[in-house]
């Protein structure tokens, strides 16, 4: 699948604050990411693990300044990486 493919197969509700279509999956892959952990859905998921691998989308999720506690709970078990190593929890205020 190309990325013009992902992008029209995710739920239209993650994205219901921009243009239909201005989504660059590689520019704004820390927004795709975060949206789809926060708001996806199980189809979401699978469609952002076959573009990114979860290699990839652990790796951004490290650095994302804040995660939702279901999200960074889900991305942490998943990818066996320990809550402590995401900058969400490493940043908190």
């Amino acid at each position: 699948m190309n990325k013009t493919d992902i992008e029209n197969k995710f739920s239209e509700h993650l994205f219901w604050d921009i243009r239909t279509g201005s989504v660059d999956m590689e520019k704004n892959a820390p927004y795709v990411v975060q949206r789809v952990l926060e708001y996806g859905r199980l189809s979401d998921w699978k469609l952002l693990l076959s573009y990114y691998g979860l290699s990839r989308i652990a790796d951004i999720a490290c650095h994302l300044r804040t995660l939702e506690e279901r999200a960074l709970s889900f991305i942490s078990t998943v990818s066996g990486i320990p809550k402590s190593q995401f900058r969400c929890c490493i940043m908190k205020p």
